[in-house]
């Protein structure tokens, strides 16, 4: 299913990984204590500024800022739009 948003200008959508339920050591972490989680898949990408074009492009996993961008549910599914300058890298 495509997504129906089209971001404006260096707007990008992502829609944020799961977030980690067990640590490096093998220990759970219960639903209450679990972070926020950082790191999404770029879903839909704005057509950039003028002179300026964008880096990222559908399909990439970014790692963003704690407190980036705006949330939205569209379809029953979480997404995070900001924009392309709250992105901190591409991995």
């Amino acid at each position: 299913m495509a997504l129906n948003i089209k971001p404006l200008a260096d707007r990008v959508v992502v829609e944020p990984l799961p977030a980690e339920t067990q640590t490096a050591s093998g220990l759970y972490i219960p639903d209450t204590a679990q972070e926020k989680q950082q790191k999404g898949k770029v879903v839909a990408v704005g057509p950039g500024k003028k002179d300026e074009p964008l880096t990222v492009k559908p399909g990439d996993t970014v790692l963003y800022g704690k407190y980036s961008g705006s949330e939205l549910k569209f379809d029953g599914t979480d997404y995070m739009i900001m924009r392309e300058d709250d992105i901190l890298a591409i991995i």
